[in-house]
């Protein structure tokens, strides 16, 4: 699992900051999370090959999360894309953007699916043979929700060298795979055990921005391996996160404490600040680890 991130400034894009955009890339997939202004020129710094990105998935519809989206429709259109893209978003984001492009007169060549989303309940929104993504809803001053990102879990892997010492032939290997004990001509029933090897640990990736503090997502995420939450302010403005419906870095840290998260992620920052270093800091007086997303960092997990 690899987490690029292109933008995580809240608000306006600035000369050396932009607004919330990711990517995560799971299982050969290339999810795109968030679209701020700049994200196609981000994922053109980042050297992302962003023909591969099938499913983008918009947490709400404030500007500095979708406003790049339509020129990111538009790009695939002019590079010839041909392949179906797919666009998880807040009701209304279908209306938005099919008005951009009709009157533009820029309808794209190939299939653009919306997938509107209204539940305020978790809920899953896509799911193949590798992946399952769920909502997270959260709390702000629109409809918004975050999204869970689950690896499934694979087959049992063979010990080679225990099953060709019994002697089993191939076309029982995928029923060993499913977890499957194997009877020998002789009778004797091999346990599974015996045969396989553990599957990898499968890993979770959880995105919440924005929201306030919000403890009625800890069973959602409790566990997972990455939390990413936003961090607009520090203590010192607790009242303007309260009043706009926003996080500080103590209460990120609090929620990845309760939920027993592995690892935090901070982002979303006010540009107020002289340092993203303070939010480092405050965080960590609650939960240790912490890490800050900035624009163009990646993490390998």
């Amino acid at each position: 699992m690899k987490l690029t991130i292109l933008g995580c400034y809240a608000a306006t894009p600035r000369t050396f900051t932009n607004p919330t955009a990711q990517v995560l890339e799971i299982k050969n997939r290339l999810f795109l999370i968030d679209c701020g202004e700049g994200t196609q020129v981000q994922l053109r710094k980042n050297k992302i090959k962003f023909s591969k990105i099938n499913h983008v998935f918009i947490s709400h519809l404030h500007g500095d999360h979708f406003f790049g989206l339509i020129g990111l429709i538009s790009t695939f259109s002019l590079l010839g894309r041909t392949t179906d893209l797919h666009v998880h978003g807040p009701k209304g984001i279908k209306e938005i953007s099919l008005l951009q492009l009709k009157l533009s007169n820029s309808y794209t060549n190939y299939n653009l699916y919306f997938h509107e989303l209204e539940s305020l309940e978790s809920e899953i929104i896509f799911e193949d043979d590798k992946v399952i993504v769920k909502t997270i809803p959260l709390q702000h001053r629109v409809y918004t929700n975050g999204f869970l990102f689950e690896e499934k879990i694979e087959s049992r892997k063979l010990n080679l060298s225990i099953v060709e010492r019994y002697g089993i032939e191939k076309c029982y290997y995928q029923n060993i795979k499913n977890g499957k004990d194997i009877t020998l001509d002789s009778g004797e029933v091999v346990s599974n055990d015996k045969l396989t090897f553990d599957p990898d640990p499968t890993m979770q990736y959880a995105f919440c921005s924005d929201t306030r503090y919000n403890e009625a997502i800890l069973p959602i995420i409790e566990g997972v391996d990455v939390l990413y939450h936003e961090a607009t302010f520090l203590e010192s403005e607790k009242a303007l996160a309260q009043k706009t419906m926003h996080s500080t870095a103590i209460e990120a840290a609090t929620i990845a404490k309760k939920a027993n998260v592995k690892k935090l992620i901070l982002g979303h920052y006010s540009t107020r600040y002289e340092s993203i270093d303070l939010f480092q800091k405050e965080a960590k007086t609650v939960f240790d680890n912490v890490v800050l997303g900035d624009d163009g960092k990646q993490f390998e997990f």
